[in-house]
């Protein structure tokens, strides 16, 4: 458990994170309001995200590596964060649609069916939904941390 310490603390500073830019979009009205607007501005989750990243590798270099951390170290160390946010997503999602924001899926699948993206409620009811939505964020946390890790450990590594 030491050797993933850091990891583990900047998986959890992840989810933190997350759960804040969710709370962030509820209040600005990105899931009733402003819910035309949601599909776009969500994915500016990605910078505060990548700087976590960039944050976690940089840490690791220094206090696990001296300084001095391959590609491959990197990649691992950000293939663990990913693992464990992983871990985490079916709670942070259930936390997300249940506590912070009850009213998104009635609200975007009302949004949906009227903007023509789903033919009827029963559609978009299969689409938006909290076990749909815990497979995506589950599946899409393993997925984007290991290309985020892919990435981020090439320009966090020192020869």
């Amino acid at each position: 458990m030491k050797k993933i310490k850091l990891e583990m603390k900047w998986a959890l500073i992840f989810v933190v994170m997350l759960l804040l830019w969710m709370l962030l979009e509820k209040l600005v009205g990105l899931h009733s309001t402003h819910i035309d607007k949601h599909m776009y501005l969500t994915n500016l989750f990605a910078i505060p995200a990548i700087i976590v990243y960039v944050m976690a590798l940089k840490d690791k270099k220094k206090k696990d590596y001296n300084g001095q951390m391959t590609y491959k170290q990197g990649f691992i160390s950000g293939l663990i964060i990913s693992v464990i946010v992983m871990v985490f997503s079916p709670l942070t999602q259930w936390i997300i649609s249940t506590v912070i924001t009850p009213e998104y899926f009635p609200n975007v699948i009302a949004y949906s069916v009227e903007a023509g993206f789903y033919l009827s409620v029963e559609e978009a009811e299969d689409y938006f939904n909290l076990k749909n939505y815990i497979v995506q964020s589950t599946i899409g946390a393993f997925v984007m941390g290991l290309v985020t890790s892919a990435i981020v450990a090439f320009f966090v590594r020192k020869k």
